[in-house]
């Protein structure tokens, strides 16, 4: 099938995607699309299934039904005839080193430097020079703001400087789209701000980005698309002045009656 303008410009293209844990049905036929250089901020209710989604993004959760596509490829499987088969580890993290992802807790090696966590996957990953993805890594902790932690572990690290380190890991992988799973919940109150201006600085600059957060004042912001979602479903989606200040939806209102 030959691919329409829409699909070029989609870099996450997800289609009637379904996801349960035992009898738990998590998601229920998800379909958003976003294009390049957007940034969406996914809101909802604890259990409204958004981490779960975000996971679906990268294959780190297994889709029961359904299909994602980054940039045109589809993710964690291949087809054959009209059946899907799940790709081998190796192809799997080759996609993934596409796909950036940002953790609530930073999940940084602590065994490695700073410098060492965001030189790691773009040389066993993706098979770069060392030398290169050094001197590129050394630029983009100095972006983030931690130009002099390059030797530091994650133990000798504030939550704020972890997190902004796990943001240079991320964008290390020159990736085609950055997620982050609520990038400030386990962050002290007063080192929220400093993680959020990298965020916001990322979407200045045209990055591909999808956030899931409770931040409203935030997805304010920096979102072009908000996503409410809740039971599993995508109740409402939009642009924040219309999603966040008019919704159409009892259940989206409801939701932001209570955290606003």
């Amino acid at each position: 099938m030959t691919a329409t303008r829409d699909d070029v410009d989609h870099v996450v293209d997800v289609r009637g995607v379904h996801k349960s844990f035992g009898t738990l049905e998590v998601l229920k036929g998800i379909d958003l699309q976003l294009r390049k250089g957007t940034v969406t901020v996914i809101l909802g209710p604890s259990g409204s299934g958004k981490s779960t989604l975000l996971r679906t993004l990268n294959h780190l959760e297994k889709v029961d039904r359904g299909t994602v596509r980054i940039d045109g490829e589809l993710i964690g499987y291949k087809r054959r005839g009209n059946k899907l088969h799940e790709l081998r580890a190796r192809d799997i993290l080759r996609q993934r080193s596409r796909i950036g992802f940002v953790f609530q807790n930073f999940n940084l090696f602590p065994h490695l430097t700073a410098l060492e966590n965001v030189v790691e996957a773009p040389v066993s990953a993706q098979g770069r020079d060392r030398t290169e993805v050094e001197s590129e890594a050394r630029a983009l902790l100095d972006r983030v703001g931690v130009g002099d932690k390059l030797h530091d572990y994650p133990k000798q690290l504030s939550g704020g400087q972890q997190q902004r380190v796990a943001i240079a890991r991320a964008l290390a992988l020159r990736p085609a789209v950055i997620l982050f799973d609520e990038p400030t919940s386990a962050l002290d109150p007063e080192l929220v701000g400093e993680v959020l201006a990298v965020i916001r600085d990322l979407a200045g600059d045209g990055a591909t980005l999808v956030i899931v957060t409770h931040e409203i004042g935030f997805a304010r912001e920096v979102a072009d698309t908000v996503v409410f979602m809740d039971g599993g479903v995508i109740v409402e989606q939009g642009p924040p002045h219309e999603v966040l200040d008019n919704p159409q939806q009892e259940r989206t209102a409801s939701f932001l009656s209570r955290v606003l």
